[in-house]
């Protein structure tokens, strides 16, 4: 790998990501707000990707929130606030899918590539037996569902892309502080390595996945 892109370079996972891959030789660019970029707004995205050479090859999404605003996850459907649950869709779902739809003419044709986006595993229905966290779970869901339909259009005209719904873990980052509890976290190093160790295993083959920080499948 010689070059990278990760999107949300400032974020606990991302600056480890960007961290690590340097760390690796791998020239890396880093775009989240303090270089004007906001994943909700296309007109941002396009802009901030418009300026970028060609040649990317690893697209890493690390952007997400778990709190937007003032708004937690729901432990009730009481708690279900429809301005929230767009929020949510806005920054988790359709935000890493309108970088992938301006980063598709950065990534190689003619050879393998990446193009990842954190998910979370309470985004599986099928793994899904505690309830509550409404907008974030469908959210997430969500985001495994664009990655998996992007990864068959993409397959026909970049061959050797893969194209995968990254869940990190639980890791220690100001995102997960407050709602964790006793459930143990890793560093952020300790994530994006585990992450960029996935990645490296990862071919074509298994594009349109949802994995874990393993490699394992989880259920839709």
């Amino acid at each position: 790998m010689e070059r990278a892109l990760v999107v949300g370079h400032s974020g606990g996972i991302g600056a480890a990501l960007a961290s690590a891959l340097t760390a690796q030789g791998v020239a890396v660019t880093g775009l989240g707000r303090a270089e004007g970029l906001d994943v909700t707004d296309e007109a941002s995205v396009a802009a901030a990707l418009g300026g970028l050479e060609p040649g990317f090859d690893l697209v890493f999404v690390a952007t997400g929130a778990l709190v937007i605003g003032a708004r937690g996850p729901e432990k009730t459907l009481r708690a279900l606030d429809p301005a929230a649950l767009a929020a949510q869709f806005a920054l988790n779902a359709t935000g890493p899918l309108l970088v992938l739809k301006h980063a598709l003419r950065l990534m190689p044709r003619d050879r393998a590539c990446h193009f990842a986006a954190l998910s979370a595993r309470v985004g599986s229905i099928g793994d899904n037996h505690l309830g509550g966290w409404y907008a974030y779970r469908a959210a997430k869901a969500a985001l495994n569902q664009l990655i998996h339909t992007a990864a068959i259009e993409v397959a026909r005209t970049h061959p050797g892309a893969c194209l995968l719904a990254l869940h990190p873990g639980t890791v220690d980052t100001r995102l997960t502080a407050a709602h964790r509890g006793s459930h143990p976290a890793v560093p952020p190093a300790e994530a994006a390595a585990n992450l960029l160790s996935v990645l490296s295993r990862c071919t074509a083959s298994d594009s349109g996945r949802f994995v874990d920080a393993q490699g394992l499948t989880i259920p839709w």
